[in-house]
């Protein structure tokens, strides 16, 4: 039988992510040798070339390692789970969860969930990572990841997912803005305006969508990848905006000026977010505690 380690699987896994074993070693706080020989250590157990290292410090893994850091990614996150089993029955959750969160959703949706758990869980670590699907959707499928919050939009089939609340898009206008005293907005009536749209996966593509399903061609003012931007362009009378729903969200930009959320007539992107993670893997207890403190704290949100 085989002989090698957690640690050496934990350190295999990561290299998927890198090209070079320099940027490996980096990621992993250890010299370019100590991972080199952790490697040839690994290769000399299991008895196959897993890894090509080149001279110029360039790297690659063989079909065989390939299929052994997958491999590995599944062992530790079962090994992961089995703590949390054993945390469980002593009645008490311990250790860390990896949770991702779309870009658009962090600042509404991690505060209220960091603070639910750090009160009832604290001995669980929450480790984050902010980004669009681009770079989730590959970190949930690698391990990095335990479980991500997303919206219910291009999603692969090989996710679970849990609905942690209802959502929809929405016109975002400066408080000025004439439109601003409708109670719904056609979004007929927008396109002749500047659009402020927000740069992220699947937010922009869907954007789009909209507009083409209803024949019309929007006029861009600014497309830029942050939230916060998007408010502050519209909260300065630059453009409006269409961005979902969102929880604990204030009537404000980041400069203070006023905005109104209204309803598009008719209504329009109707979806959820979610909480996901790779189907096959069955979230530890500490994870499976955010997902659910999660949808309690954040499913009575409703678009207003």
């Amino acid at each position: 039988m085989a002989k090698f380690t957690l640690r050496q699987l934990e350190l295999f896994a990561q290299l998927p992510k890198h090209q070079t074993l320099s940027s490996a070693a980096q990621s992993l706080h250890m010299s370019d040798s100590a991972l080199s020989h952790a490697i040839t250590e690994l290769e000399t157990a299991v008895g196959e070339q897993l890894c090509v290292r080149r001279k110029a410090r360039g790297m690659y893994l063989t079909p065989a390692g390939t299929h052994f850091a997958s491999r590995a990614s599944e062992i530790l996150r079962a090994t992961d789970s089995l703590a949390g089993e054993l945390s469980e029955v002593s009645g008490e959750l311990r250790g860390p969860v990896s949770l991702g969160c779309y870009t658009g959703l962090a600042s509404n949706v991690l505060p209220a969930v960091l603070e639910g758990i750090a009160r009832l869980h604290p001995e669980v670590e929450i480790r984050i990572t902010v980004g669009d699907h681009s770079d989730l959707l590959p970190a949930l499928a690698d391990g990095s990841l335990d479980v991500a919050v997303v919206y219910d939009i291009g999603l692969p089939a090989t996710l679970q997912r849990s609905v942690v609340y209802e959502t929809e898009v929405m016109a975002v206008l400066a408080q000025s803005d004439p439109l601003a005293s409708a109670q719904s907005i056609d979004l007929a009536d927008l396109a002749a305006k500047p659009l402020i749209m927000l740069d992220t996966a699947p937010s922009s593509d869907y954007t789009q969508l909209m507009f083409s399903q209803r024949e019309l061609t929007p006029i861009f003012g600014a497309i830029v990848p942050q939230i916060d931007l998007v408010r502050a362009l519209v909260g300065r009378g630059l453009g409006y905006s269409l961005l979902m729903s969102r929880p604990n969200q204030i009537p404000v930009s980041s400069e203070g000026l006023g905005l109104v959320t209204r309803h598009l007539n008719p209504r329009s992107g109707v979806t959820s977010v979610v909480a996901v993670w790779p189907t096959g893997f069955t979230p530890s207890a500490r994870a499976r505690a955010v997902i659910d403190y999660a949808i309690e704290a954040l499913e009575a949100s409703e678009p207003s």
